[in-house]
């Protein structure tokens, strides 16, 4: 929650980074081995194209590229950090985690790297654990990543969920830094949490150590998720605007999840933002479950729409059903 007294530390964003596998499967693609076609597919979801990594490409490999990408832009390097949070639900292995790997990478030998599984939610909830543990003074700098390759989980004889999916990752680097204890700080302003586990059903992977012994695939109950999507989003951002003051008017840019352009243009909707303040990047992504908010926040901050001092929120639902939300003072 916002503290409004005099001074307090912020989580600010220094840096950020993107990396996308360099395949590109089109929807046309897909309609040589699928009874589907690239306007049933745009019209349900808005999707054209997504990324697949390589099979010599893990989740690691592309939060490595990411995080790299990521330390450059705030001119900061491995040493600089003490805490690494990757965001993701496809790890390499079931241990150990994919944040140990990339600190491995980055050649660091200090500090905490762990994962986080909220699913689709799993960018803001890492982003709000890495901010409390800046906020408490524990740790400077924080390198939060979202990582996916979710063409491992997806039967692809399945056209209901295989055309929605795809790879990436994206980066950012938080640094505690004093504020002023006002929304007019740079940095996270506030975070909001939920989760409902009686969901299990419409959202999950039929596989796992404990139970198949296996990976399993994707399975969704696509109208429900649509059902439940727009009010969960609505609940956990009309709560950010309340613990902060600010309303959906004062807004510079809407950066949800990208799992489904209709999701993203009931939920601007009902919470009165405006169309050309959401960023989408679901037409050329897909959804990249943990990757696609920071993948969307890479874009428009390269395109030159994100700027300093925008006012920006995230927002993101997924299996589980989990549901967050974050604004943040670019």
């Amino acid at each position: 929650m916002t503290d409004e007294s005099p001074g307090k530390l912020r989580s600010v964003v220094v840096g950020l980074g993107s990396y996308l596998p360099k395949r590109i499967v089109s929807n046309a693609d897909l309609e040589k081995s699928l009874d589907t076609t690239d306007a049933w597919i745009v019209q349900r979801t808005g999707i054209r194209q997504r990324h697949i990594a390589a099979s010599d490409e893990p989740t690691s490999q592309l939060g490595l590229n990411a995080a790299k990408a990521a330390l450059a832009d705030a001119g900061l390097s491995a040493a600089d950090l003490d805490l690494v949070i990757v965001a993701t639900s496809t790890p390499d292995y079931t241990f150990p985690s994919v944040a140990t790997q990339i600190q491995a990478g980055l050649g660091m030998t200090h500090g905490a790297a762990f994962d986080v599984q909220a699913v689709c939610s799993g960018f803001v909830f890492a982003l709000a654990t890495a901010d409390k543990f800046l906020l408490s003074g524990s740790h400077k700098r924080a390198l939060v990543i979202g990582a996916e390759t979710f063409s491992r989980l997806l039967d692809w004889t399945d056209r209901t969920t295989c055309v929605l999916f795809g790879d990436g990752a994206a980066a950012v680097v938080l640094e505690a830094q004093q504020g002023e204890g006002t929304a007019q700080d740079r940095g996270v302003l506030t975070s909001h949490l939920r989760s409902d586990g009686r969901h299990r059903e419409k959202l999950y992977v039929d596989g796992g150590p404990s139970t198949t012994r296996t990976v399993g695939h994707l399975r969704m109950a696509g109208r429900e998720v649509f059902r439940h999507a727009v009010g969960m989003v609505a609940d956990v951002v009309n709560e950010a605007f309340a613990a902060t003051g600010t309303t959906a008017s004062e807004l510079d840019w809407f950066v949800p999840h990208q799992a489904n352009r209709r999701i993203i243009d009931a939920s601007a909707e009902k919470l009165g933002i405006a169309p050309e303040k959401i960023v989408v990047t679901v037409d050329m992504h897909g959804n990249t479950s943990a990757a696609s908010i920071p993948l969307a926040l890479a874009v428009a901050r390269d395109d030159g729409r994100i700027k300093r001092g925008d006012l920006v929120m995230i927002e993101a639902m997924g299996g589980g059903f989990t549901w967050a939300s974050a604004l943040i003072r670019w």
